[in-house]
């Protein structure tokens, strides 16, 4: 029974893992028994992360998702660690927030390459080790702004409406390999991507009164999710997308 509960001898890679959502999934399959592959552009950030957990089950990788080779350089990496992964969680994401006529070509490549393509390129890469893996799990991070209207910017809402779908895809077409694929959905979180946004005190009071539970999340809470869909206990949850939201989407916006 107990097996069901843990992530014992499990090999995660968690993108953008050294803050935010990112930082309290690493740190909770760190304390469920997994060995976590840190990917990430800044070094310094995952050394104080490093310290902070202290533990010798923590590695990491400086990438950057948004850029196609540093996707190869990553799984180059992991064939020198061993060639095994059980788990991917593609969390790494950004925001430009502005009126859609206002987004520049460029910005809309770093969004679509950050938020969608880097978990498509991924996934496909992991896809042999997940098998080989037998319980292979990927969690994607999407957002309810992929659901509904959230006044974030529609190129970012696009990537994260194109996750859950990639999601359902890819959990259908690898459930024969053992693969399991999901979403978590977050709503508003204590993280450092949305604290700007949540200084409006306007736009704060809107989000609270729009949250049945009356209250912003923490990124334990969407870790919580992410850590019990990559569990044995959860061997029959494939291609669902999980609203972490305190009852947003009940709402809407």
């Amino acid at each position: 029974m107990n097996n069901r509960w843990n992530l014992n001898n499990k090999k995660a890679l968690v993108t953008g893992g050294t803050k935010g959502i990112g930082k309290a999934i690493v740190k909770e399959f760190i304390d469920l028994g997994a060995e976590v592959i840190v990917v990430a552009r800044n070094k310094s950030e995952f050394i104080t992360l490093q310290n902070d957990l202290n533990t010798d089950k923590i590695s990491f990788i400086e990438a950057d998702v948004s850029v196609y080779g540093d996707i190869n350089k990553i799984f180059y990496s992991l064939e020198q660690a061993g060639n095994t992964l059980d788990i991917l969680v593609n969390n790494a994401g950004t925001n430009i927030r502005k009126k859609t006529i206002e987004y520049s070509n460029e910005e809309y490549n770093t969004i679509i390459n950050t938020n969608l393509r880097s978990a498509f390129e991924l996934s496909k890469l992991a896809y042999p080790l997940l098998k080989k893996s037998e319980q292979g799990n990927i969690i994607n991070i999407s957002s309810v702004s992929g659901q509904t209207h959230i006044r974030t910017g529609s190129i970012y809402g696009m990537t994260k409406a194109a996750l859950i779908q990639l999601t359902k895809n890819l959990a259908s077409e690898w459930a024969q390999d053992g693969i399991r694929v999901n979403a978590i959905a977050p709503w508003y979180i204590k993280t450092p991507l949305v604290e700007p946004v949540l200084k409006n005190k306007e736009f704060y009071d809107d989000v609270i009164n729009r949250t049945p539970m009356k209250k912003i999340g923490k990124p334990e809470d969407v870790s919580a999710a992410v850590a019990f869909l990559c569990m044995p206990a959860a061997a029959h949850i494939t291609g669902q997308c999980i609203n972490v939201d305190g009852g947003f989407t009940i709402y809407g916006f």
